[in-house]
């Protein structure tokens, strides 16, 4: 493809941090580089502790740990999501109930979230689709209320804001995604974010094997030892190096990529005028970060249709999720509760454009041929 749809970038001072951190002789986890990265992400976003992790998804597993899922527990979450979302529940021996979302944002809708509540149901995990916030005020209300733990998914959503705070940490935890595809890289990597005193002690534990070894690294106990479940959840400094580059340059990587979002939403306005598809929806209280630029096309057809020309054109436009209600392993292992006719149809309609900081050279390019794929 001469466009892909979306290109890592580095464009801070990623390979003298590397060399920095290989001078230092350690490269295990938890060094110098660790240590910045974790302090920027808990000073910009205001969290309470923030854990790097080799992944998103471990951060997504530590969550379900933290959370006490044990076996015949239930956790309410999108259907319109990765696989990682709902691995980390049923690695546990819980249950993922997936519910539908709103036509709107293609977030988890929060109006039928209480309606899938029942006895077994211990935690909500809430997808930020697209860097666009839930509606978190009304899932906390319905989430204390219930007595259950909000987790959020904020794997698209780093410096998003929802009514001015910043996404993952509106609930007793977050996590954050550093994947390659994201808009603050890493190759791999991911945070967990801790917003609650309730679980900042475990979580560290957690997320070294189980022990208290960080603790015996600060010197306040004479020697660690297995005291809780856990697993190596910590990167390498190589990698955290590398990220705190990136994260040096996280606002203006930012504005690149909202820049890029917003010229494509203008030049697509006329299309969604003339009903020939729709784009992106962010709600006035929220403020997206540029993750993504998605349009939804009338149907199937027709988002074949598009992206095979696209395709021709060398331009990559793939489609995002299967449903996870409907997949191999979301039939065995979780539930759907109810129709969820607005996931089945974003998934059989929506289309992502390309998006990556460097992209803007060639933006008019894939408007371009947008226009005149359109006017076949």
């Amino acid at each position: 493809m001469r466009i892909p749809f979306v290109k890592p970038h580095a464009i801070g001072r990623e390979l003298s941090y590397i060399a920095e951190a290989i001078a230092t002789g350690r490269l295990a986890g938890d060094g110098a580089f660790s240590k910045r990265c974790q302090h920027w992400i808990e000073s910009t976003l205001g969290c309470t502790s923030a854990l790097l992790t080799h992944s998103c998804t471990a951060a997504l597993e530590m969550a379900a740990l933290l959370c006490d899922l044990k076996w015949d527990d239930e956790v309410i979450m999108p259907s319109f999501t990765f696989a990682s979302t709902a691995n980390a529940v049923v690695l546990r021996g819980a249950t993922p109930v997936f519910v539908d979302i709103r036509s709107d944002t293609l977030n988890i809708d929060e109006n039928i979230i209480e309606d899938a509540i029942t006895s077994r149901t211990k935690a909500i995990f809430v997808v930020h689709y697209a860097g666009v916030g839930c509606e978190m005020d009304k899932i906390q209300d319905i989430a204390r209320r219930h007595h259950l733990v909000v987790v959020e998914d904020a794997a698209q959503a780093i410096l998003s804001r929802y009514k001015g705070r910043f996404l993952g940490t509106l609930a007793e935890i977050g996590a954050l995604s550093f994947h390659e595809t994201k808009n603050i890289i890493s190759g791999e990597g991911g945070a967990i974010l801790i917003n609650s005193n309730l679980y900042r002690d475990r979580a560290e534990i957690v997320r070294d094997k189980g022990t208290n070894r960080a603790r015996f690294f600060r010197g306040e106990i004479d020697k660690y030892t297995w005291i809780d479940v856990g697993s190596s959840y910590l990167p390498s400094e190589i990698i955290a190096a590398f990220l705190f580059a990136q994260l040096e340059q996280a606002t203006a990587l930012t504005e690149r990529r909202k820049q890029i979002w917003t010229g494509y939403h203008e030049a697509l306005h006329e299309y969604e005028a003339a009903g020939r598809l729709r784009r992106p929806v962010v709600p006035n209280n929220c403020d997206h970060n540029g993750h993504l630029y998605y349009i939804l096309m009338p149907d199937s057809e027709s988002r074949t249709g598009l992206i095979n020309g696209f395709k021709k054109m060398g331009i990559s436009t793939p489609f995002h999720y299967v449903p996870l209600h409907s997949s191999p392993a979301g039939m065995r292992f979780g539930r759907a509760h109810g129709s969820l006719p607005i996931t089945d149809r974003a998934a059989n309609c929506l289309v992502r454009l390309p998006m990556w900081v460097g992209l803007e050279p060639q933006l008019d390019q894939v408007i371009d041929a947008m226009h005149a794929i359109m006017a076949e």
